[in-house]
């Protein structure tokens, strides 16, 4: 056990005088780095962001507010055990206008 010791302690500091040489080094790469990644943030994420945000607003301007015709797939009528909240039939972000229940949708057409 002493004898391992003895041999890997100049090899641990070893290790730790080149590990401070690199972190000197790199120093003014990370300050390099980080300073990329700032003006690639304003320079390309933030446009990106907006044509998104423009893109889904036209899409919203053309989009048809209408009900989809309900088909009674029998995959979709499957309740093997009620759901732990409401009434048991309705999913937990249940929207009567788009969400469907096994036997149709709610309050009959709009």
């Amino acid at each position: 056990m002493a004898a391992a010791g003895r041999f890997l302690q100049p090899l641990l500091r070893t290790f730790s005088a080149q590990t401070r040489q690199l972190s000197a080094a790199a120093h003014g790469e990370t300050h390099q780095a980080a300073r990329t990644w700032k003006i690639l943030s304003f320079v390309v994420a933030l446009p990106a962001v907006g044509v998104c945000m423009l893109n889904t607003y036209l899409k919203m301007q053309h989009h048809s507010h209408d009900r989809p015709e309900f088909i009674a797939y029998p995959h979709l009528q499957i309740r093997s055990k009620p759901f732990p909240w409401g009434d048991g039939n309705h999913s937990l972000f249940h929207n009567s206008h788009v969400n469907a229940l096994p036997t149709g949708y709610e309050g009959g057409e709009h």
